[in-house]
Formats: structure tokens, C-alpha cells, sequence
């Protein structure tokens, strides 16, 4: 026999867990720019704690995503450890 509520029970309860989850947004910091060999690339931060989800929001045309990322992630490396 199936329950019409577990359906409903199981989205509401999905739902409750998803406002748990943190989201990148609520520990941005300021905007930092870091100048490399190909120009400056501008990285948004987050705490220290999440060097993982730091990301370059501006970089030059020379540079792939990956690199940016890569020098945004090993600025937040830098900060944390310094």
C-alpha cells in the first residue's frame, strides 16, 4: 500500500536540509587583485577555512579559467598560512 504523505515527506525534509548547507556566497570577502606574469587576475576570496571555493571573477584573455582559479586558490593558500 503506498502513503500519498511520503512522497511529500521526503521533498519537505530535502528541502529543510538544503537551508542547512552553506553557500560560497555568504563568506565572500573583498575582491583581491594579484598580479602575475600575465597580468592581474582578480580573485574572489572567501574564509580561510575555504581556500578550496576561491576563484578568479577577472583575469586576462592570456590565461585559461583553470589558471586563474589555480592563482586565486594559491593566494588564499598564501593568506591562510601567512
Amino acid at each position: 500500500m503506498k502513503t500519498p504523505f511520503l512522497p511529500a515527506a521526503l521533498v519537505l525534509s530535502g528541502v529543510a536540509i538544503s537551508g542547512c548547507v552553506p553557500s560560497p556566497t555568504s563568506y565572500e570577502t573583498t575582491p583581491v587583485q594579484v598580479e602575475t606574469a600575465k597580468g592581474v587576475v582578480t580573485c574572489q576570496l572567501y574564509t580561510r577555512e575555504r581556500v578550496v571555493w576561491d576563484r578568479a571573477i577577472n583575469r586576462p584573455n592570456s590565461m585559461s579559467v583553470e589558471e586563474g582559479d589555480a592563482v586565486c586558490r594559491a593566494e588564499g593558500e598564501r593568506r591562510k598560512n601567512g
